[in-house]
């Protein structure tokens, strides 16, 4: 692992510093104002990934979330969450259906990764949109499409867990956690991005920006789909109007707080989709 020769200060966010991250909504506020979510991925067999990653953004008050995805994923979505939206890509015409065109258009955030996969549709998918310069959450396999083609990422927030990270860099998970704060810095330096370097006290931090550490979260988030809701929450506080590095570390906060409401009752058989109430609750402290 590189060396870092100067460490920023590390500070400690906890549950009580969650008040007034997002500003009062005024009267005459419409859905507009509130940002539009895209999400891309959800491949076959990996739906329920995007799935997680659309409630959440809704949850925290994203004004409209919207997927690009599988046919299956989308009736899928739509069944279980229908405030959502979806256009589904099968075949070669659908990449020009005026729907597709015009919902990538209006969007001023985006995910892209939570069930992504790697096959030929994920690869387009992939390559249609990593450069795009919106406010964008790359998480899951838009991190390991990213460790196969290098690229800075200014204005990204990256959401890796170890092995992801290591990945990323080219080394093993254990060198990882034997350095996380220097793994952080690493890939903050190689990407230009604000990097969520997930796991217990998770880390956060951007270019030229002190290093924000997760005091909360408990094992019992330690579960798929996890990341996915955090990808979704970090998504749709930047289509509010949150720079990268404050829709990262609020959002990690957020939901590491929203873990510990869920696990009131135990860790064991604590499920993502058991946040999200407490997602709703945390970001209207």
């Amino acid at each position: 692992m590189k060396t870092v020769s100067c460490v920023p200060a590390v500070l400690v966010l906890r549950a009580n510093d969650l008040a007034g991250i997002l500003p009062a909504r005024d009267h005459d506020a419409h859905k507009g104002r509130f940002g539009h979510v895209l999400l891309l991925g959800g491949n076959v067999g990996y739906g329920g990934a995007l799935i997680l990653a659309a409630q959440a953004a809704l949850r925290v008050g994203s004004g409209l979330v919207s997927v690009v995805s599988r046919q299956a994923t989308v009736d899928a979505l739509l069944a279980r969450q229908p405030e959502c939206m979806g256009v589904a890509l099968e075949s070669s015409m659908d990449w020009h259906r005026a729907e597709f065109i015009r919902m990538q258009r209006r969007a001023n955030a985006l995910v892209i990764g939570p069930g992504l996969s790697n096959d030929r549709w994920a690869r387009k998918l992939w390559d249609r949109f990593i450069d795009d310069v919106r406010p964008r959450v790359i998480d899951a396999d838009g991190l390991n499409a990213l460790a196969r083609s290098p690229r800075a990422l200014q204005g990204a927030v990256l959401t890796p867990h170890p092995g992801e990270a290591a990945r990323l860099l080219g080394r093993e998970a254990a060198d990882i956690q034997a350095d996380r704060v220097g793994a952080l810095q690493c890939l903050i330096e190689r990407f230009g991005a604000v990097v969520v370097l997930k796991g217990a006290d998770t880390l956060v931090s951007g270019p030229g920006s002190p290093i924000f550490r997760i005091h909360a979260g408990n094992p019992g988030m330690a579960v798929g789909g996890m990341g996915d809701v955090l990808s979704g929450v970090i998504a749709g506080l930047l289509a509010q109007g949150l720079g990268a590095l404050d829709a990262a570390r609020w959002g990690a906060l957020l939901h590491a707080v929203a873990g510990d409401h869920a696990a009131s009752v135990g860790q064991r058989g604590l499920l993502p989709s058991d946040l999200l109430p407490y997602l709703r609750a945390g970001c209207n402290r």
